[in-house]
């Protein structure tokens, strides 16, 4: 028979936090220098909790630390109950006042550059004490902390999941490759731009995800531009300064300079070769309501959308929310 372990009794938080982060950073040295403690003291800590959950959690490789099978159970187990206590914290927060609350946003690299800044402005105009919490990162990085409740959804490019995986994934707009240039550049002179024009002028492109990098790759190949000379960075602000101050131009999703767009300083060029569509938007938990702050930024972030659809800086949708077709990304109509 099975000795019992009293876990509601024995397990503290700071057991949590300690599987957490070795899980996060691969590392005991790196693991207790995030949580700013030293590593004998983490290692005192894992120890104590192995003893009292009567398995090993991790094991420990030359480089690094890898869970064992109940060490992915317990982090899952920890992720949960975190994620529970800092939205109850942030509940606490709303309760104190009439305009309080936190909205956890887990956001892809184009997004987060693009769309996301003139949202939270809004955002903050109507909700001024309403708190942010920002996670970047790759879709598969961030979905368990979307199941764990860890972030409340994902903003970005909507990409169609290998398997099924559950979660609605709710198109508001497209982001397509698009070539950029300044809004006085020369090639803005000709009164028709054929694509010919645009192999007089060195590019400036983004270092970006493996999948946004063959998908700018794929749209230079239709235009039969070569890459192989650009210039790569994976700076926004020097890739701004670049096409600002020079006469390169850029190939990325158009949206990651939507500031720029807006205020009227950078300008797609029009081709009549068109990129493959890119539907982007949100990624909701299936299972679990959105918090009053969660509402209050999807209603800022529609508003800023709309803003750049009338501008005719991208295309809209209204997107849809049915559990039957939370699986994949439908493509937007009337686009």
């Amino acid at each position: 028979m099975a000795t019992r372990r009293y876990l509601d009794q024995r397990l503290k938080l700071h057991h949590l936090r300690a599987v957490e982060a070795i899980v996060a950073q691969h590392s005991l040295l790196k693991a207790s220098a995030a949580l700013g403690i030293t590593q004998p003291a983490l290692s005192k800590t894992l120890q104590e909790l192995e003893d009292i959950l009567q398995q090993r959690l991790f094991d420990r490789l030359p480089r690094g630390m890898r869970p064992t099978e109940a060490g992915e159970l317990f982090v899952q187990s920890s992720r949960r109950i975190l994620a529970e206590i800092r939205r109850l914290d942030e509940e606490l927060d709303r309760l104190a006042g009439p305009d309080g609350g936190t909205v956890a946003l887990g956001t892809l690299p184009v997004a987060a550059t693009g769309v996301l800044p003139g949202a939270l402005t809004l955002l903050k105009a109507q909700h001024p004490h309403l708190r942010v919490r920002l996670e970047q990162g790759r879709t598969e990085d961030l979905l368990p902390k979307l199941a764990s409740g860890e972030i409340d959804m994902i903003v970005g490019r909507l990409y169609e999941p290998a398997l099924p995986d559950g979660f609605l994934r709710e198109p508001l707009w497209e982001e397509p490759i698009s070539v950029l240039a300044r809004i006085d550049h020369p090639i803005f002179r000709l009164p028709r731009i054929p694509v010919d024009a645009l192999r007089h002028y060195d590019l400036v492109l983004p270092t970006v995800s493996q999948r946004v990098g063959q998908e700018i790759d794929a749209f230079l190949a239709l235009l039969a531009l070569t890459p192989a000379s650009s210039l790569r960075s994976s700076s926004y602000g020097f890739i701004r300064e670049m096409l600002h101050g020079t006469d390169m131009i850029s190939a990325m999703p158009r949206l990651m300079m939507a500031g720029d767009l807006l205020r009227g300083t950078l300008r797609v060029v029009p081709l009549a070769a068109k990129a493959a569509r890119r539907p982007a938007g949100i990624i909701l938990p299936p299972n679990r309501p959105l918090p009053p702050a969660g509402h209050a930024f999807v209603t800022a972030l529609r508003a800023h959308i709309a803003e750049i659809g009338e501008r005719g800086l991208a295309s809209i949708t209204n997107g849809y929310k049915s559990a039957g077709e939370s699986n994949k990304t439908r493509r937007p109509r009337g686009v």
